[in-house]
């Protein structure tokens, strides 16, 4: 199957693409592919002249979430306004013009994380930061559709991280460099290994799925608790993790959800298995243990 894409060369979309080669086949739309999906005309050319492709996977995003807190005055001229919602108006456009079914990938930041037991996806969405409403915004176009998909997933992370680093790797970098983490006990998250997260988008895909998924791991786990794991994982010194209060640790960043806890019984349901994350990140360290894996 033939699947276009937009993001295939980011940190999550470049393992998907690795992982589902050959079975599927990919086009990236990208600016370093030539396309500006900001441009409706170009976008929708592209994408209504490909007769091959039956799914476009929407991954491109404006994903710094202090950067977009400080446009947020700039409403609809921001930059990830742009990026997550006038972009993804253009390619769900595009995909009820030509028949294409359409995934976007989605964050845990939709809601406000004032639920300590978890949302699922019958949860209506309450984002606070501007990134969030932004994204959340670009779930509605997508949703708009007759069979669009929603995926949502929680701070991604992968061996050997491609582009920007993941979370997983800024905090190891530190530790092996013998400075010292501080991280939220108070908070909880649900941080998802990339590998699990191709594997649940191929079933998915080749399933026709529709609606909306939450593509994360279980438990959850705190940012602090979550850092003594990488220490003790890489073997580094886990007094370097200390403990801090989301309070503290967020004063004067842009709001984010304490409680991004998202239940996952729904794609798990479906025979998707999903590791937690000390299994996750075990995984990790293994396949960065073997060349060229």
């Amino acid at each position: 199957m033939k699947l276009l894409g937009t993001g295939l060369s980011g940190l999550v979309g470049s393992r998907v693409v690795e992982l589902l080669s050959p079975s599927f086949t990919f086009q990236n739309y990208s600016l370093e592919t030539g396309t500006d999906i900001t441009n409706k005309e170009d976008i929708i050319a592209k994408i209504t002249s490909n007769h091959e492709a039956p799914w476009v996977v929407h991954m491109a995003a404006f994903t710094d979430v202090q950067g977009a807190e400080k446009e947020r005055g700039l409403g609809e001229a921001s930059a990830a306004w742009k990026v997550n919602v006038m972009a993804t108006q253009n390619i769900a456009d595009a995909c009820r013009a030509s028949g294409k079914r359409l995934l976007y990938v989605d964050t845990d930041y939709a809601f406000d994380g004032a639920k300590k037991d978890g949302y699922t996806e019958d949860d209506v969405p309450s984002p606070r930061g501007w990134y969030a409403v932004t994204k959340s915004e670009g779930a509605k176009r997508v949703l708009a559709l007759e069979n669009g998909l929603v995926i949502r997933i929680s701070n991604p992370y992968r061996a050997r991280p491609i582009g920007k680093k993941d979370f997983a790797h800024k905090m190891l970098e530190l530790l092996q460099s013998g400075q010292t983490i501080s991280a939220p006990q108070d908070q909880l998250f649900v941080p998802t290994f990339i590998d699990d997260i191709a594997r649940a988008l191929e079933r998915l895909v080749t399933t026709n799925a529709s609606g909306i998924y939450h593509v994360v791991s279980a438990p959850p786990i705190s940012p602090f608790d979550a850092a003594k794991a990488i220490a003790h994982t890489w073997g580094c010194d886990t007094n370097l993790v200390k403990p801090t209060t989301f309070a503290e640790y967020f004063t004067g960043r842009a709001p984010v959800p304490r409680y991004a806890v998202l239940a996952n019984k729904k794609v798990t349901s479906l025979g998707i298995p999903m590791h937690d994350f000390v299994a996750g990140i075990e995984e990790v360290r293994r396949q960065e243990s073997v060349i060229g894996k």
